[in-house]
C-alpha cells in the first residue's frame, strides 16, 4: 500500500466513527467502503434524496451500500425550496450542500457519530467549487483532499478491490445544467433528466444536456459525434416531446464543469 492510502487510512481510523455524505459515485463509493471496513458499524452512508438528482441515482446508491455492507440511511432534502439555490447564482452549490451538510449534522448527533466526512478529492481544488468551503464552513472532513488523492487515484484503486462503479462518470446535480441566474425550477430538471435519460438509453455515456430556456445543447465525447448524428432524426422528435424547440450539438464535445468558463474569463 503506498503512502496516499495509508495516510488515508490513518486519518479515518483516528475518527473513531464516521458519517459519509454518500452519493453513490465512485468518490464517496471508495470512502464508504474504507470506513467501513476500517470502522464497521461506526461507519454510515447517508444520502439525500432530491428533486435536483435523477431517481436512478438514488436506486444505484442503494444497491452500492447494500454490497458495501454499511448501514445506509435516507433523507429527504428540499433544495428548491431555498429561494437563494433557485436563485442559480454562482454561489448555488453552496447553499446546497450547506443545506444538506446541516442536515447530515443533525443525523450524526442523532447517532453519536463524531465525525461527518465527504468525498471531494484533490482535483476538485483546480474547479470552481463553492460546495467546498461550505464543507470548511460546517467542519465537514474531506480526507481524500488531506491525503492529497486524485480522481485518478481513486478509479484505479476502486477499480483494484473491484467496485462495480470503478469507472462511472461523474454525476452532478441536474441544476448544474442550467447557466448561472437562470431560475431553477422542478419543470426544467424533469425535462433535463428525461433528456439525459433517453440519450444514455441509446448508449451513450458522458452526456450533458445544458438547458438553455427552449434549447438543449447536448455535450457528448468527440468519437460519439457521428453515432449521434445518425440517431439525429430519434433525439429530435423525443427532445421535441420532452419540450425543447431547438436542439444543438456543442462541437467542443463534452466537458465536465463548462458552464463556469464564463466565471474564469471574469
Amino acid at each position: 500500500m503506498n503512502k496516499k492510502w495509508q495516510k488515508l487510512e490513518n486519518i479515518i481510523k483516528k475518527m473513531e466513527s464516521v458519517l459519509i455524505a454518500f452519493s453513490g459515485g465512485v468518490d464517496s463509493t471508495l470512502l464508504a467502503k474504507v470506513s467501513h471496513d476500517l470502522l464497521g458499524n461506526k461507519a454510515i452512508a447517508v444520502t439525500g434524496l432530491s428533486d435536483i438528482y435523477p431517481g436512478s441515482e438514488l436506486k444505484k446508491a442503494k444497491e452500492i451500500a447494500k454490497i458495501i455492507g454499511i448501514r445506509h440511511i435516507i433523507i429527504k432534502t428540499e433544495e428548491l425550496k431555498n429561494k437563494k439555490f433557485i436563485k442559480n447564482d454562482p454561489k448555488r452549490c453552496f447553499y446546497c450542500k450547506k443545506g444538506l451538510f446541516l442536515a447530515l449534522k443533525k443525523i450524526a448527533k442523532k447517532n453519536k457519530i463524531t465525525h461527518i466526512i465527504e468525498g471531494s478529492n484533490s482535483d476538485d481544488l483546480s474547479d470552481y467549487r463553492p460546495g467546498i468551503n461550505a464543507a470548511k464552513e460546517l467542519k465537514i472532513y474531506q480526507p481524500f483532499i488531506k491525503a492529497k488523492i486524485t480522481k485518478l487515484d481513486i478509479r484505479k484503486r476502486a477499480k483494484s478491490i473491484g467496485l462495480s462503479n470503478w469507472n462511472k462518470p461523474a454525476s452532478p446535480c441536474l441544476s448544474s445544467r442550467l447557466p448561472y441566474n437562470e431560475k431553477i425550477t422542478l419543470k426544467k430538471l424533469r425535462m433535463i433528466e428525461k433528456a439525459e435519460a433517453f440519450l444514455k438509453s441509446n448508449n451513450f455515456c458522458n452526456i450533458r444536456v445544458r438547458h438553455h430556456k427552449n434549447i438543449a445543447r447536448i455535450e457528448i465525447d468527440k468519437d460519439d459525434f457521428n453515432k449521434i448524428i445518425g440517431l439525429s432524426d430519434k433525439i429530435v422528435k423525443k427532445f421535441k416531446k420532452i419540450g425543447y424547440v431547438y436542439i444543438t450539438l456543442d462541437i467542443q464535445g463534452f466537458r465536465s464543469g463548462n458552464l463556469n468558463e464564463f466565471l474564469k474569463k471574469g
